[in-house]
């Protein structure tokens, strides 16, 4: 099925018509592999800074709090044990990464999954500009925005030397911007409305069009690998096979000439 969306002025004037590409905005979504790329990109954004000290880490606490035996009271040797005000603490947190490594092939196939979604619900719209020349206006980019979506959460993606664009809308409430070059799987999600610049649009066109280029090349070189790996090694078992035979053939023939050099042995047995 093919997607057709029509370019918008900032004055809400309707333009050209674009087609989406079928094979970034009209493929089966993969529900569990978005979920799986989202935490992954959540994980990612983890500081994995929380610490908490020891009862050995904790200051003080050198001394016996008071003596073994006569006071009625259970025996202590610090008062940075775990159960003291102040003390340390048991089994807590430490610092440690929470990174998960993700395929660029799976972020790519997620990322096509969740603009498909959108693009079927009719939710990814294309504006010609945020704004008419190169001054910037937060009010002409609002009411831009407010003739392609009236969704409360909007992503709208942008080319980066759109400083114009940038400036009219970095302090935009409910308004996310993203460069074309970073969109994402989460962000798609996370936005009831996706919304394009014309140039942010080519832009991201190009660049997956790159990058699927590069993972296929990868792709092909990690097979390559792969079959190289496979026959230096089917290489390697066919040179011991034939050491093998070799040493038994050589063993063999040392066997026959010591017999035929020692005839006594020979009559022995």
């Amino acid at each position: 099925m093919t997607t057709t969306v029509q370019i918008t002025s900032p004055a809400g004037e309707k333009g050209d018509s674009i087609v989406l590409p079928d094979a970034i905005f009209d493929v089966q979504a993969n529900i569990a592999l978005m979920h799986q790329v989202v935490v992954a990109q959540l994980a990612a954004a983890r500081q994995g800074t929380h610490s908490t000290k020891t009862r050995g880490e904790v200051s003080g606490g050198g001394k016996k709090p008071y003596r073994q035996k006569g006071t009625g009271r259970a025996r202590q040797g610090s008062t940075r044990s775990p159960q003291f005000v102040g003390g340390g603490i048991s089994h807590g947190p430490v610092p440690h990464k929470y990174l998960q490594r993700t395929p660029k092939k799976m972020k790519a196939a997620a990322l096509r999954g969740a603009l498909s979604d959108r693009a079927r619900g009719g939710n990814i719209h294309v504006l010609s500009s945020l704004v008419e020349g190169d001054k910037p206006s937060t009010k002409v980019a609002i009411s831009a925005l407010a003739h392609v979506s009236t969704a409360k959460n909007v992503l709208v993606v942008i080319a980066r030397e759109d400083v114009a664009g940038w400036k009219s809308l970095r302090n935009a409430e409910n308004v996310h911007l993203i460069a074309s070059d970073q969109l994402n799987t989460y962000d798609v999600l996370k936005s009831d409305d996706v919304v394009f610049t014309e140039q942010s649009l080519n832009d991201f066109l190009i660049f997956a069009k790159a990058q699927a280029a590069v993972i296929e090349t990868e792709l092909e070189l990690a097979v390559e690998e792969a079959i190289a790996e496979v026959l230096v090694a089917e290489v390697l078992e066919e040179a011991i096979e034939e050491a093998v035979v070799e040493a038994a053939l050589e063993e063999a023939i040392a066997e026959d000439n010591a017999s035929a050099a020692d005839p006594t042995e020979e009559e022995s047995k």
